[in-house]
């Protein structure tokens, strides 16, 4: 049982809710937990994951309502379990395990300090890196016979990760855990598990393995919860927030107040009690300005002496998968189904004003 493993190997990283969320989520991805990754997870660069929340800092505005604390270390086991389910192959899973291990705090809010919106990719280039320093994560591989160069970069398993809008084991988990209750509440494990058991390994229209459903009616459903979704994570709000986390840490930067390795080394709680304590430019009191604020503004307009943000070219995460049309024989959703080519185009066409802003500047 996957509960006794979680309880045997001591997974400390993983947020073990009152409600048992991310354990029975757990258990519909994989049956089954791999002993051995757990050893893996248990290293302490993984365990700096379970300090930093995929809500990309918005989970501290008063302008989200965030259901649960779902970390990083949470959605990368997620993921490695999607891809032990489909594979039973160790590289793999490891890749998906390690995929954001390089990842700061406050996530993807950096690749925005880095100028980084559109391809959200900017922190992983450390990933190499960061397993090469373990010492713990390099024993294991050398162990089990595993070079860094088959666990280090997920872009290379096309079941692991592949580009928009296929879908793969860490679109796919995303998509779940955000729709638990990571970002909103928009289905339940019922649910879930209905959509995760329909999903089986198919051949796309490159001839490259991809993950599809067997049935149009459960991709439709999985398709009309993710366009929500798609929606959500580029609406004025999100935009705003991390651009404004982005701008915080970058000023802070560079009056020395907080180093690059900081964001790698301290957990998020640390970092945010350095902001609430910063005395210079005001830049605690912003801070709290934005945390209890509730509702962002929004104008066609730059709107003068106002910290204003204009982002139009913010990536956009959508998913239009395979579905089982004929026997071996796959076709986009979008092509066999109008609802499902409906929530498609609502998700692509979702805008916002062109500036938001809230009632201060720094």
């Amino acid at each position: 049982m996957i509960s006794e493993s979680l309880s045997k190997h001591n997974l400390q990283g993983v947020a073990m809710l009152k409600n048992t969320f991310i354990e029975e989520y757990y258990k519909v991805l994989s049956p089954e937990f791999p002993d051995w990754l757990s050893e893996y997870i248990n290293t302490p660069e993984m365990q700096k994951q379970g300090k930093i929340s995929v809500s990309c800092g918005t989970i501290y505005s008063n302008m989200y309502n965030i259901q649960e604390w779902y970390s990083s270390l949470d959605h990368s086991i997620a993921v490695a379990l999607i891809i032990w389910n489909f594979t039973k192959d160790k590289k793999q899973t490891l890749s998906g395990l390690f995929h954001d291990i390089a990842t700061p705090v406050f996530k993807h809010s950096i690749d925005f300090m880095n100028g980084d919106y559109e391809v959200q990719e900017s922190t992983e280039d450390l990933t190499t890196k960061i397993i090469k320093n373990s010492k713990e994560i390099m024993k294991l591989l050398d162990r089990d016979n595993i070079k860094i160069e088959e666990v280090d970069n997920y872009h290379i398993y096309p079941i692991a990760d592949n580009d928009t809008p296929m879908l793969s084991s860490d679109r796919l988990e995303y998509t779940f855990s955000n729709g638990l209750g990571a970002t909103d509440k928009l289905w339940d494990l019922k649910t879930v598990k209905e959509i995760y058991k329909n999903i089986e390994i198919q051949e796309n229209e490159k001839g490259i393995q991809e993950l599809g459903f067997r049935s149009k009616e459960i991709a439709e459903k999985f398709v009309h919860t993710m366009s929500k979704l798609s929606s959500q994570y580029i609406k004025a709000e999100t935009k705003y927030s991390m651009q404004f986390i982005a701008d915080i840490i970058k000023k802070m930067s560079e009056k020395g107040l907080i180093t690059k390795k900081d964001l790698y080394n301290l957990s998020e709680k640390e970092v945010m009690d350095k902001i609430e304590n910063c005395k210079e430019d005001n830049i605690s009191k912003v801070f709290n300005l934005w945390k209890n604020a509730t509702k962002i503004k929004e104008s066609d307009e730059r709107v003068q002496e106002r910290y204003c943000v204009n982002l139009d070219k913010v990536k956009i995460r959508y998913i239009n998968p395979l579905v089982r049309y004929k026997e071996n024989q796959y076709k986009r959703i979008n092509q066999i189904s109008e609802r499902a080519k409906r929530d498609i185009e609502r998700a692509l066409s979702y805008k916002t004003r062109k500036y938001s802003y809230l009632d201060f500047d720094f």
